[in-house]
């Protein structure tokens, strides 16, 4: 409700402030380095990482300073294992883009995939029930050409701490974030092998790329720690099934929207 409310009364503020940010926001490149590797040695795991910019590590200067390639050497470490890793992705992708990049795209078999999106059907408007759609088209996708068994969807960061968003358009997005994480977090309860991963608490102003808007290598990091302590249970087939929550009832889309 008070998203609702507050897209009536400070309608004429934000959109003059995303304007303007479309405007004037610096262009980061996309991190150089290949998208597919090897990180350790041992039984091998298969990931496949997709989605945004977040995704594919825009914020750093390289592969090894973004989010995939530190991802996969916590996880070989922790795991004693060798992970094989691809990353598809590209700036700009919503969920319906996403989808699109994984419908088009070379996707190899995998065990496990981790989906970052979310802040580009933010800032797009696109709604939560048409986010959530292609978010279940994503999971049915990689369950049929990649043979991915687990399926893991970090939330969205706290927006209103992105330093290039100036208030009360910080805060607005801030707000979309939060309701964002809930529904996702609901969604994915509906489906055993579907993850939705906190990541709250970790973005900081001082965090921020060199735009203020995307993470920095320190924050990649960090995120990568927290994924990587998320998925290891699921690698565990000894421990992984005490770890997942049990499945819940079907719900229709607008009960589960209900409360965002």
């Amino acid at each position: 409700m008070i998203v609702h409310f507050a897209r009536i009364a400070l309608a004429p503020i934000i959109y003059a402030q995303a304007r303007r940010l479309r405007d004037t926001i610096p262009v980061l490149p996309e991190p150089e380095g290949l998208r597919t590797g090897v990180a350790g040695s041992g039984k091998p795991l298969r990931l496949i990482i997709a989605g945004d910019s977040s995704a594919i590590g825009v914020g750093a200067a390289t592969q090894d300073e973004g989010l995939a390639v530190p991802l996969t050497r916590a996880l070989a470490a922790k795991l004693e294992s060798a992970v094989h890793w691809q990353l598809v992705g590209k700036t700009g992708l919503t969920s319906e883009g996403v989808l699109s990049q994984l419908t088009h795209g070379e996707i190899q078999p995998a065990d496990i995939a981790l989906v970052v999106l979310g802040a580009n059907d933010i800032t797009t408007e696109t709604s939560l029930r048409r986010a959530l759609r292609h978010r279940s088209e994503i999971v049915s996708l990689l369950r049929e050409r990649a043979g991915v068994t687990h399926i893991v969807f970090p939330g969205v960061p706290e927006m209103q701490v992105f330093p290039a968003l100036p208030h009360p358009l910080a805060w607005y997005a801030g707000l979309h974030a939060s309701r964002n994480n809930r529904a996702q977090a609901r969604w994915a309860r509906q489906h055993r092998d579907v993850h939705h991963v906190d990541i709250s608490g970790l973005a900081r102003a001082d965090l921020m790329g060199a735009d203020g808007y995307h993470p920095s290598p320190a924050l990649y990091a960090l995120v990568a720690n927290r994924l990587a302590d998320f998925i290891l249970p699921l690698c565990l087939p000894a421990t992984a099934p005490s770890t997942l929550p049990p499945q819940a009832p079907a719900i229709e889309m607008d009960k589960l929207l209900s409360t965002t």
